[in-house]
């Protein structure tokens, strides 16, 4: 499965664990540097000195490649990316930001960098930064989200029209069969979130994994367009939001709502009611919590078994 994603990272298999908040801690990512594909640490949960220790302890766990995912709109983003650099992390994923702002900066330090987007626009604008490679992410995938509402089934496509540099799929994708079909619209690899929730080394609370496991089609929405898209499990916290825009809110009291740690409480504290529940709607296709390394072994072998048909036909 050797292609220019794979070569770029050192990897066995092109398959990124994506980097999510309170979801992808050093266990999580090690775990998915161990089974030969890139695992990343989301930083976007962590406060700088948080991100420091589980640097040091995914090194210790794994002496394979791993990475690190950066929204480049939090704050701390210099010592972050200070602490990355001291720490000798070699490979980073930007988001939520200019990829000019650090792309420069951090390859002048020997670091590969990653950039996520979610339309050809930002996919332009990242590989004019000089972005080693890029992730295109559709509007299935969970957590915070692209405003355009391009399926990755369309996205894919029409961002490989106009790129040179290695395109990553994202959105909607936990199976081999996925992964072969993002291929085939011209992905050089995925990355993967959703089905990595539900994972024994995911940091996610065991409530929140299993709502993951109970989710069917059509129990996430998009919503808070007005502050950040954000695709979530509907709960109690997703009415409060209906029922408030029922009144025509302002962007400021769609804030006042949502608060602080609302992430926080519902997928690393399990608050099922009150917590912001981020997911995608591939959730409506995972059914079980497994270890890692099974994921990745199955996701493989039904890549292969998927080719061979489709070779048949």
């Amino acid at each position: 499965m050797a292609n220019r994603i794979t070569s770029l990272f050192n990897i066995k298999y092109p398959i990124i664990q994506a980097g999510m908040i309170w979801n992808s801690g050093w266990r999580l990512a090690s775990a998915a540097s161990n089974s030969g594909i890139l695992g990343l640490i989301g930083a976007g949960s962590m406060y700088p000195d948080v991100l420091r220790e589980h640097i040091q302890k995914c090194k210790a766990a794994t002496d394979k490649p791993f990475g690190v995912n950066v929204p480049m709109l939090y704050p701390n983003i210099e010592e972050i990316m200070d602490i990355i650099v001291a720490e000798d992390v070699k490979i980073v994923f930007t988001s939520a930001g200019n990829p000019k702002t650090w792309t420069k900066w951090l390859q002048d330090r020997g670091i590969i960098v990653v950039h996520v987007v979610s339309s050809v626009k930002f996919a332009l604008k990242a590989q004019d930064a000089g972005v080693d490679a890029i992730v295109a992410e559709g509007f299935e995938a969970g957590g915070h989200n692209g405003r355009d509402e391009t399926t990755t089934l369309t996205l894919i496509p029409m961002v490989k029209e106009h790129l040179q540099i290695p395109l990553i799929a994202a959105g909607g994708i936990a199976t081999g069969k996925a992964m072969l079909a993002c291929m085939v619209l011209g992905a050089d690899a995925v990355q993967v979130g959703s089905r990595f929730v539900a994972s024994e080394e995911s940091s996610a609370h065991q409530s929140f994994k299993q709502v993951v496991v109970d989710a069917k089609e059509g129990d996430t929405q998009l919503t808070l367009k007005e502050l950040a898209p954000v695709r979530l499990i509907k709960n109690k916290f997703y009415n409060e939001i209906q029922a408030l825009y029922k009144t025509g809110p302002t962007p400021e009291q769609l804030k006042e709502l949502l608060g602080r740690a609302r992430a926080k409480r519902g997928m690393f504290e399990g608050d099922l009611d009150d917590g912001e529940l981020e997911i995608g709607q591939i959730a409506g296709l995972i059914h079980d919590i497994k270890p890692v390394s099974k994921i990745v072994t199955e996701m493989v072998t039904e890549f292969e078994e998927a080719k061979k048909r489709v070779s048949r036909l």
